[in-house]
């Protein structure tokens, strides 16, 4: 499933999103990233995109988690609690409207240091 996912909308998504070539494709090592068949799918392909080498057990670079669980916290704590998916949906966009200014910013401009740190202790987990 996860090869026609790739298969599928990999491209038209990488050409829609970095349509000057220069974007590069990042995942994370679950298993299922991971695995020897969709390995062996991005050795065939690389010459179509760039992949980006996830660090193994480096899964604290990944700052979409860190948004993921703000957003968690925010519905978790709503009353009531969603009971359907259009309700989740919309206590998911409350909660995007109610980060404050330049939140999503923070992260991502701590990239530089995410990755310094990361070079630092040889690809161990860091304090990120």
């Amino acid at each position: 499933m996860y090869l026609s996912i790739l298969s599928d909308h990999l491209y038209s998504f990488m050409s829609i999103v970095h349509s000057d070539r220069l974007g590069q494709f990042q995942q994370d090592n679950a298993t299922l990233h991971a695995s020897r068949v969709a390995t062996k799918w991005h050795q065939e392909h690389s010459s179509d995109f760039r992949h980006f080498h996830w660090p193994p057990k480096s899964p604290e670079m990944n700052i979409i988690e860190d948004i993921r669980d703000a957003l968690l916290h925010a519905v978790e704590k709503r009353s009531p609690h969603p009971r359907t998916p259009m309700d989740l949906l919309t206590a998911l966009k409350d909660a995007c409207y109610e980060f404050p200014p330049g939140y999503l910013q923070t992260p991502v401009e701590s990239m530089p240091r995410r990755f310094a740190s990361l070079l630092l202790a040889r690809g161990v987990p860091t304090r990120y």
